[in-house]
């Protein structure tokens, strides 16, 4: 019976999942650790060799965790952690630890990027603003601080790229990664010179783009003895981490989004042009090519989501899942509001809909006799009102939504959920599939080779719909009202939030 490997190069660890086409079941999963390195507050990097060696270890678990019979592997395909780029020299040698999303080096790069073409005509062209850990900030950065590493570069990577490289031989990207980086001309779907030109960097290093279903090469001999697989197996491009995960959640056309909420929070909405209309996109948030052929997706993103709560967790001594069932548990007893209490969740800084680097956290209208409960629920509350801005911005770009997928680890939480519900005033669906993002990318390897007729053929025989939590309508109407104080208070603080980052 033919299975399916999805590889997931996440920010934390990479993910093994082995799929059988026949049931529509996981055989089985594996997770290999790597840390982020921060030789500066303002670094974030990792060696792509640790990407390599933790995808040996985790594919070789879950071949050691089924039957020999499951190991006909039909094909592999890949998805990753976005935006950060892995310096290439001669002969495909790494020459310095990527340089991955976390990474602040570069907010100056930013705003050179910006100005060298205004607001307006850099996103038409890359669908978003740059941000700092994005590959087009990032490399300009090495332009102006080490350019002597970046005229030894031949050729730059995203995360999950090198890892397919090291499978295949093969150098290549897909168009849903490298939209992701700031060069990428997104309604064209090839880099834009324009944008490269611009700022003088070089216009040779950059991988040839496929389509995320394309088969980019087949597993070597050197590959197949450290995996423990045969030669040959079929490799497929692959994607970027959130279109993959919104494959397994069922989202490949307009009519549906997701909100996942996991240490940071994401709105993905799919968008489809109608024919002869341009590609809309919006400098609050991002408009990327989809893994989906002539579909685009508007992602929206607030940088502290989960981690919000984590924090919260962690300042007032809780430890462990039995720490967020306690935060949980004061949260539900409370009304809407938190008793006039207001989280802004900027703890990293924001992206959607601010792209400020320097936005800072703050609980509003605290008093002495505000709780831990009451702090819980804010924080939950403040997230649910970061999600609800990127939704309705998603939604004036021409997002259909008639339904929303509740996924990541927060979503588990049937309270969080249920505020997250009464504030966006939708029902959320949940999905009853794990290791989603590893899974999307095994169903690509099938889209790729065959298994499937398409995506939506995949779609149907792998998706799989849990229960559905409906909005209460009174709440609701408490929440439109909270919101709006909520959507006031930032351009209120910028300025101070700016004098106390200089601090």
């Amino acid at each position: 019976m033919p299975t399916l490997l999805g590889i997931d190069i996440g920010t934390s660890s990479a993910k093994a999942v082995l799929f059988d086409t026949e049931r529509a079941a996981l055989l089985a999963t594996a997770s290999q650790e790597y840390p982020i390195d921060k030789p500066a507050p303002d670094r974030a990097e990792q060696d792509p060799d640790s990407w390599w060696s933790a995808t040996v270890r985790a594919v070789q678990q879950v071949l050691a965790q089924t039957d020999p019979a499951h190991h006909a592997i039909a094909a592999i395909s890949l998805c990753g952690q976005m935006h950060g780029v892995t310096l290439l020299g001669a002969d495909h040698a790494v020459l310095h630890p990527s340089i991955i999303w976390p990474d602040q080096r570069s907010a100056a790069e930013c705003a050179a990027l910006v100005d060298a073409l205004g607001t307006a005509r850099y996103t038409a062209i890359a669908g978003t603003l740059p941000a700092t850990g994005f590959m087009a900030p990032t490399l300009l950065w090495l332009q102006r601080h080490d350019p002597a590493l970046l005229a030894r570069v031949r050729t730059v990577m995203l995360p999950k790229d090198y890892v397919r490289l090291r499978l295949t031989g093969q150098a290549a990207t897909d168009a849903s990664d490298a939209a992701a980086t700031g060069w990428f001309d997104v309604a064209a779907g090839g880099w834009s010179q324009t944008i490269i030109d611009r700022v003088g960097l070089p216009a040779a290093i950059y991988p040839e783009v496929l389509a995320s279903s394309a088969q980019a090469g087949t597993v070597t001999d050197d590959a197949a003895r450290a995996l423990g697989l045969p030669a040959g197996i079929p490799v497929i491009a692959g994607c970027a981490d959130q279109p993959a995960q919104a494959i397994a959640n069922g989202l490949i056309a307009p009519g549906a989004a997701s909100i996942t909420v996991g240490s940071g929070g994401q709105v993905f909405t799919p968008l489809s042009p109608a024919d002869g209309q341009a590609l809309a996109t919006d400098d609050r948030l991002h408009v990327f090519n989809h893994a989906v052929p002539e579909t685009w997706y508007v992602l929206g993103a607030t940088l502290s989501a989960g981690l919000s709560l984590r924090w919260l967790r962690q300042i007032t001594g809780l430890t462990g899942g039995e720490g967020f069932a306690a935060l949980s548990d004061a949260a539900a007893d409370l009304a809407p509001g938190a008793d006039g209490l207001i989280f802004l969740p900027y703890l990293s800084g924001e992206r959607t809909p601010y792209m400020d680097p320097l936005a800072r956290g703050a609980f509003i209208g605290l008093s002495d006799h505000h709780e831990r409960g009451h702090l819980a629920r804010a924080v939950m509350e403040g997230v649910a009102f970061s999600m609800r801005q990127a939704l309705t911005i998603s939604r004036d770009l021409g997002g259909q939504v008639e339904r929303v997928i509740a996924a990541g680890g927060a979503m588990e939480s049937v309270v969080w959920r249920q505020i997250m519900a009464d504030v966006v005033g939708l029902p959320l669906q949940t999905n009853q599939l794990i290791e989603q993002s590893g899974l999307g990318a095994a169903v690509l390897a099938g889209v790729g080779v065959g298994v499937y007729r398409d995506f939506a053929d995949a779609v149907a025989q792998v998706t799989r719909y849990g229960p559905v939590t409906e909005p209460d309508a009174s709440r609701h109407a408490r929440y439109d009202a909270l919101y709006q104080q909520y959507a006031d208070l930032y351009p209120r603080l910028r300025t101070d939030f700016h004098r106390l980052s200089a601090l």
